[in-house]
């Protein structure tokens, strides 16, 4: 009895072909967390905003826009708020509209820098600054 093996552009596990949209590398799971990660300090900030500021009549939105490296949290009809890494998700402060500076001051991945990030965020960007 001969065994015919399949091919090595076919090899699977247990010879299903996996599905390309649910099939992630460990990269990409990364980068999902990090633009999620990267949504939640969009809601704290706008949360920090409505808490301060509870009858505004035009609240300050953030939105983030993803570039090749970082994600970019931009304040809606203002200026770049933060960058942080894609691939890492380091926050770096704005040096300009283009580019981060150079320290980073929260890394998304520590679980507890994370929460402190998400817990001292305001929408002016004090939190960035190097303590």
């Amino acid at each position: 009895m001969t065994t015919i093996l399949p091919t090595a552009s076919k090899m699977t596990y247990n010879n299903r072909v996996p599905n390309k949209d649910t099939f992630m590398t460990v990269s990409n799971q990364l980068q999902t967390r990090v633009e999620m990660w990267a949504m939640d300090l969009v809601d704290a900030l706008e949360a920090n905003y409505n808490s301060r500021y509870p009858d505004s009549p035009n609240p300050v939105k953030f939105e983030t826009k993803v570039g090749k490296k970082y994600i970019k949290i931009i304040q809606v009809d203002g200026g770049v708020h933060a960058f942080i890494d894609k691939n890492t998700g380091e926050v770096y402060k704005p040096a300009s509209w283009k580019s981060p500076a150079k320290h980073v001051r929260y890394d998304l991945r520590i679980i507890n820098q994370r929460q402190e990030c998400y817990s001292r965020a305001d929408w002016a960007g004090g939190y960035l600054y190097l303590r």
